[in-house]
């Protein structure tokens, strides 16, 4: 089936579908992006994800092309276009067209592309049962990946070295042995005596959405937490392990670098979280 998406303005068939070769976003990477989780039908958590959108284009000083309202519409007319029961809806905002120069443009209206695509949520759940293996890389991205900037680079070379060694995630790792977050997910741990722990939302990682309804799941729970930094060697001493994402929801990990996570199956308090996700996600 032919696939739809809209780009500034227009819906048109995938493979027609183009940007101008001076966009800054293919010129600089100089724009945003969010990804919204698509579950019967309906838009998980998309209140908060255009909530964040709003934040990165702040953040980079790029005027929003639509207002929310305009833009709600447009996701899910692509999300109807392209019949997406289950899946994701991908929309990206660049500072738009202009002739190359590093400084911003005076009179470049922003760019706006909306795609949407099917998953089979069969196979996330095939996965979840198993549990997925992580690496650990170091360091290397700019000092504000709590914008959702399109400016990827560091985040596709980490994945790249975690399929080259087997596993489904990277986990990014500071030179002081502390663990931010993974290449396209959170990173978490169950510590001993149950307590879930995630690091901190500041500059060094992006503020999940579904890390954020996650935590108030967890409060609901009434499971202890904390939100605070942890080393690499708590988490090989950890209970549990988990990513969270749109696109993973929660994932449990079963090996960091080769070594046995707890158990070396998923366990109950991942588990639980995952059974009871959607329940508590806001659907609209």
């Amino acid at each position: 089936m032919s696939r739809v998406a809209y780009v500034n303005g227009r819906y048109v068939w995938r493979r027609d579908a183009l940007v101008h070769i001076e966009d800054r976003g293919y010129q600089f990477a100089d724009g945003v992006y969010e990804v919204c989780e698509v579950f019967q039908g309906a838009l998980i958590d998309e209140k908060r994800h255009l909530g964040r959108l709003a934040y990165s284009l702040a953040e980079l000083r790029i005027d929003a092309p639509l207002k929310p309202e305009a833009l709600a519409i447009i996701l899910r007319e692509v999300v109807r276009r392209n019949k997406v029961q289950n899946g994701f809806v991908y929309l990206q905002i660049t500072r738009g067209v202009a002739p190359r120069d590093h400084v911003f443009p005076t009179n470049a209206h922003p760019s706006l592309v909306v795609t949407a695509r099917h998953v089979d949520p069969g196979k996330s759940e095939s996965v979840a049962r198993k549990g997925i293996s992580v690496v650990t890389c170091p360091e290397i991205r700019w000092k504000r990946v709590d914008i959702k900037s399109i400016s990827l680079l560091p985040n596709v070379l980490a994945r790249q070295i975690a399929k080259e060694g087997g596993a489904y995630e990277a986990w990014f790792v500071e030179p002081d042995g502390m663990v931010t977050e993974g290449s396209a997910s959170n990173a978490w741990i169950v510590g001993q005596g149950g307590i879930v722990i995630t690091h901190q939302v500041d500059h060094a990682i992006l503020r999940g959405i579904t890390r954020t309804t996650l935590l108030e799941i967890i409060a609901a729970e009434g499971l202890k937490f904390e939100e605070r930094k942890f080393s690499l060697e708590e988490a090989f001493a950890a209970q549990e392990a988990f990513v969270t994402g749109a696109t993973t929801l929660v994932m449990p990990v079963v090996r960091i670098d080769g070594r046995q996570i707890g158990t070396g199956v998923p366990g109950p308090v991942a588990t639980r979280l995952r059974a009871i996700f959607h329940e508590a996600a806001a659907r609209s």
